[in-house]
């Protein structure tokens, strides 16, 4: 039997109120957007490159934002001493240039389980607590929401125009 991506449960959050709450469920809302337009394809279709002049597709949009997550969330913000999600000697495309449709259910199972483990991470600090971004500049972790959200809707920008080329679907 062929693996098809799953339609992700909706996520949401207050429109109103405090900066965390809106800001946590707004990026919440943005990962399940890029796993709802991913939805109902094969790990085959996911793994396609239908912009010949792109190294993008949509399985490696799903590696590239599972790396972001464990970048930003347990590795600046929290400190955790994890590795790399994929092998640096690959080369910083690695994300897009190594993604295998064969791979495609572990690969959406590994983004679920970085977003639970940046959630965790995130959950101890406070939105005045500050990381190194990398390149000198400093952000508060209120700034790495903002950075994740505008990352997100970037990328599910690209999953938007790829999932149309690839079967003509729109407005997922």
């Amino acid at each position: 039997m062929t693996w098809t991506a799953p339609t992700p449960s909706p996520a949401g959050g207050p429109m109103t109120g405090d900066d965390r709450p809106i800001l946590e469920g707004y990026l919440n809302w943005q990962r399940s957007t890029l796993l709802n337009i991913c939805a109902g394809l094969t790990g085959e279709q996911l793994a396609q490159r239908p912009i010949p002049s792109s190294n993008l597709s949509l399985l490696g949009l799903i590696r590239h934002l599972a790396k972001v997550e464990r970048i930003w969330f347990r590795q600046r913000a929290a400190g955790q001493p994890v590795p790399p999600l994929y092998d640096p000697a690959l080369g910083k495309d690695a994300d897009f240039n190594e993604a295998a449709a064969d791979e495609a259910e572990a690969d959406v199972a590994r983004l679920r389980e970085e977003w639970r483990q940046a959630d965790a991470a995130a959950g101890g600090l406070g939105f005045e607590d500050t990381l190194d971004a990398g390149g000198g500049d400093t952000f508060s972790v209120r700034m790495m929401y903002v950075h994740l959200i505008g990352e997100y809707a970037r990328h599910n920008g690209h999953a938007d125009l790829l999932r149309e080329a690839l079967d003509g679907v729109t407005g997922r």
